[in-house]
C-alpha cells in the first residue's frame, strides 16, 4: 500500500473513534476492511473509485487512495456516476413499459435534521455561499424563495437544527442541494440516530391509481429498502413500517381520504400521506440523517423513479434489489454496497 493510501485509512480510523457506538454505524475495522478489499481487487481504477464513492468516502479521500491525489480524475468518474443515476430509461427493465421516461423534472423538497452547528453560524455560511436562508421558529409554511432553519424537539445532541428547503425542481434543485451539503460539511454538521432526512415529492397530479401503485410498490420493496437503511430507520415511532396496512385495504380505497384512513391519519410512517392535505406532496421519512450529497441524491432519484414507475403499474411481489425495474445497473451497485455496509 502506498504511503498516501495508508494515511487516508489511518485518518478514517481516527475520524471514526469519536462516533457513538451504535449498531447502525459500521465499526472502523469493518469499514477499513471494506476499503482494503476494494483496493486489493483486480478491477479497474474506475471501478474501485465507484465502489469507494458508494461506500460514502469523499472524492478527496478516494483520490488519495486510488488516484495518487488526482482529484480531477475522481471528479470525472463521479460526474459519470451522477449521469448514470439519471439515465434509467436506457437501462430500466421493460417489465411494464420499455419507453418510460425517467428524466428527473419533479418538484421536491428536503428536511435535513442534524446537530453540532448553531443555526446562526449555519445561516451566515449559507448566505456567504449564495443560499437564501431565514432562521425561523418551528412551522409548516412552504417557501419558494429561501431555505429555513428551525428547531426540532425530537433531535438529540448539541446545537440541533432542521434545515428545510424551499420548493426545488429536478436536477437544478439537486445542484442547489449539493451546495448546501458543502456548507454543512464546512460547518462540521453531524447526524445521529435521532436525525432523519425527509423528502417531499410533488403529488399534485397523482390520480387514485398512482397513489395505490406507489403505496403497494413501496410496501413490496420495504424489506429491500430496509436493508440499505440504518437499523434505526427500519421501524421506529417516527417512520413506522407498512406491514400492518394490507394491500386489500389499499385496493378498496375509493379516494385519497380512504388511503389516509388506512394509515390512521398518522404522518409518522415511512410513506406519509398526511403531507398531501397540507402541501400537496407525498413525504418519504425513512432515510437516515445525512449531510452526504451522494446519499441524498441517490435516494431522491430512487423515489422520483418509483413515482414515475407507479404511474404505469406496480412491482411484482418478491422483487429483489437486482430486479427493481426502474433502476440502472449503477444504481443497483450503489445500493448493494450500501446494503453490505449496513448489514447487521
Amino acid at each position: 500500500m502506498c504511503i498516501r493510501a495508508g494515511s487516508v485509512i489511518l485518518a478514517l480510523q481516527l475520524e471514526t473513534k469519536n462516533i457513538p457506538k451504535t449498531k447502525n454505524i459500521p465499526k472502523p475495522k469493518i469499514m477499513n476492511e471494506q476499503i482494503q478489499s476494494i483496493l486489493n481487487e483486480n478491477g479497474t481504477k474506475t471501478s474501485k473509485i465507484q465502489k469507494l464513492l458508494a461506500l460514502g468516502l469523499t472524492r478527496r479521500q478516494v483520490a488519495d487512495l486510488v488516484a495518487n491525489g488526482n482529484y480531477g480524475f475522481v471528479q470525472n468518474v463521479y460526474k459519470r456516476m451522477m449521469r448514470d443515476l439519471t439515465d434509467a430509461a436506457a437501462q430500466a427493465a421493460a417489465t411494464i413499459a420499455p419507453a418510460i421516461d425517467y428524466t428527473f423534472n419533479r418538484n421536491f423538497g428536503v428536511e435535513i435534521e442534524a446537530y453540532n452547528c448553531t443555526r446562526a453560524r449555519l445561516a451566515r455560511e449559507l448566505a456567504a455561499a449564495g443560499i437564501r436562508v431565514e432562521v425561523e421558529g418551528y412551522n409548516h409554511t412552504d417557501h419558494t424563495d429561501h431555505w429555513k432553519l428551525v428547531t426540532d424537539s425530537s433531535l438529540s445532541g448539541n446545537n440541533t437544527f432542521e434545515l428545510v428547503s424551499p420548493i426545488l425542481h429536478g436536477e437544478q434543485g439537486l445542484e442547489e442541494l449539493e451546495k448546501v451539503c458543502w456548507v454543512l460539511d464546512l460547518c462540521n454538521a453531524k447526524v445521529n440516530d435521532s436525525c432523519g432526512l425527509h423528502v417531499h415529492m410533488d403529488a399534485a397530479e397523482f390520480d387514485l391509481q398512482t397513489w395505490k401503485n406507489l403505496i403497494i410498490t413501496y410496501k413490496r420493496l420495504e424489506k429491500v429498502i430496509d436493508h440499505f437503511m440504518p437499523l434505526s430507520r427500519r421501524n421506529n415511532r417516527f417512520c413506522k413500517g407498512l406491514t400492518t396496512i394490507t394491500e386489500a385495504t389499499i385496493n378498496r380505497a375509493s379516494n385519497i381520504s380512504d388511503l389516509r384512513a388506512a394509515f390512521y391519519h398518522n404522518r409518522y410512517h415511512k410513506v406519509n400521506l398526511e403531507a398531501y392535505a397540507r402541501h400537496r406532496t407525498v413525504e418519504f421519512r425513512q432515510h437516515g440523517g445525512s449531510t452526504n450529497f451522494t446519499k441524498m441524491s441517490a435516494w431522491i432519484h430512487f423515489l422520483a423513479k418509483m413515482i414515475t414507475f407507479a404511474k404505469q403499474g406496480q412491482v411484482q411481489e418478491g422483487t429483489t434489489l437486482q430486479n427493481i425495474p426502474f433502476l440502472t445497473e449503477s444504481e443497483k451497485l450503489y445500493l448493494k454496497i450500501r446494503t453490505k455496509k449496513l448489514a447487521v
